[in-house]
């Protein structure tokens, strides 16, 4: 996401390296540069324009203190440049109304399915709302059919009617049922068309005004560039919505929807999907998108995913492990599965400054702890809490049994042993709960 972009803009800022200040020709020089980067990222070229003029004024008006450097200045003011493009602040859902209903829409292929599983998973796990997923797409059986096995997956009901073609009454009677079994979210997933078309429109503006939704999301796909700008203008323009959902942000994508579509539409972006799993979707928040962009790696995000699947009287347990030295494998293999559920690999390590740019060209697989897990699987429970027992002829049938070579087996064990005494030696020195703490509260 953004790679392409990122190395463009850095190259660009490596004009004023080594200049005293800050000139109108230098400023020119480095800013036709960066409106070529935004426009090689499909950024629409109003937009791209109105941007470098903003940033040029303000660098312009600017009494460049002595102690930063004017690239080091440049890189601040296009940073909040960015952050403001793609809408300054964080939009929140509306989750008002009993029941909160929430409508779907957008192409066919955009996401809205997928995204509305992942929605309800969201908010069940992290606001605590009962949810019901709506099949209003009555012309894909599959689409119902996937709402259906999303629904399975996170545990959520699904309202179909089967028999009926009309998705105004599906829509409206999945309210009343909602609110006889005291479900407190309705997620109402609408049926696409391959392009805009007049039926569509008319079809889910009905929808609209039968069951008055608090929230009207716009889901697109941004690997669909400038299209998907266009398109998000003109569902805006009949259904008025309240916000976008930008989908396969994880994609090959240039990243210029994101930066365009608030400008074009005057809507905030409110979620981006990336990847595929039913936990990667994340809140939009443009300053922290405008320190990945500029490569300066996104730590609060990273420090969030983290405390998702923290558990403090766990870690408490675990800190006294530690401390004793009893830390074991079913405590390693614990920690590896916090570790997967927080999402993909190379994205967390991305989100760590300068970590990103070193790992442009390396694949990270996520399948990367299975020759690990399968080792420690393949140990007996006396052997999982009493590494130090594992001898040759133990290690020989933990090999065989999983699948790997008796080196793997040495590295993990010789491994396993280095990570004890490094995480006994960071207990002495700081508690790492009130690290956490600390963290959550910058």
């Amino acid at each position: 996401m953004f790679e392409n972009l990122s190395e463009k803009l850095e190259r660009s800022f490596k004009i004023l390296k080594g200049q005293g200040k800050i000139t109108e020709i230098n400023v020119a020089e480095t800013l036709k540069d960066v409106r070529r980067a935004l426009l090689d990222a499909d950024v629409n070229y109003k937009v791209a324009k109105t941007f470098t003029d903003t940033v040029k004024a303000k660098a312009l008006g600017q009494n460049v203190i002595n102690a930063i450097k004017p690239q080091e200045l440049m890189v601040k003011i296009v940073h909040d440049e960015l952050a403001q493009l793609m809408g300054g602040e964080t939009a929140q859902l509306n989750l008002s109304g009993n029941p909160t209903v929430i409508l779907m829409s957008g192409l066919q292929g955009s996401g809205k399915t997928t995204f509305s599983g992942k929605l309800a998973k969201k908010l069940k796990s992290e606001k605590g709302k009962r949810p019901l997923l709506v099949a209003c797409d009555v012309y894909r059986p599959a689409a119902i059919e996937q709402l259906k096995v999303l629904a399975g997956q996170i545990d959520v009901p699904v309202y179909t009617e089967e028999g009926n073609n009309n998705p105004v009454e599906i829509a409206r009677n999945a309210i009343a049922y909602a609110r006889q079994n005291h479900l407190d979210l309705v997620i109402v997933d609408t049926a696409g068309r391959l392009a805009v078309d007049e039926q569509m429109m008319d079809e889910i503006e009905a929808i609209k005004n039968a069951v008055r939704p608090q929230e009207t999301l716009f889901v697109v796909d941004s690997m669909t560039g400038q299209d998907a700008v266009n398109t998000a203008k003109e569902f805006n323009d009949r259904l008025d919505f309240d916000g976008v959902v930008l989908t396969k942000l994880d994609g090959d994508t240039r990243g210029g929807a994101a930066l365009s579509i608030r400008t074009v539409v005057t809507k905030p972006i409110k979620f981006v999907g990336t990847g595929e799993k039913l936990d990667a979707v994340d809140l939009f928040h443009p300053s922290r998108m405008a320190d990945r962009i500029l490569g300066m790696g996104d730590i609060v995000s990273l420090v969030e995913k983290a405390q998702q699947q923290f558990d403090e009287k766990k870690a408490r347990e675990l800190q006294r492990k530690i401390a004793k030295n009893e830390f074991n494998f079913n405590d390693f293999l614990g920690q590896i599965q916090q570790i997967k559920k927080m999402g993909n690999l190379k994205d967390l390590a991305s989100m760590i400054p300068g970590v990103g740019k070193a790992l442009k060209d390396v694949e990270i697989d996520d399948n990367a702890f299975k020759g690990i897990e399968a080792i420690i699987s393949s140990m007996t429970e006396k052997e999982r809490v009493n590494p130090s027992i594992i001898n040759g002829s133990r290690r020989k049938r933990i090999a065989a049994g999983s699948g790997t070579s008796l080196q793997e087996v040495n590295r993990l064990l010789t491994q396993f042993e280095q990570t004890r005494k490094v995480m006994k030696a960071a207990t002495s020195m700081k508690n790492p709960m009130q690290m956490m703490r600390n963290m959550r509260r910058r």
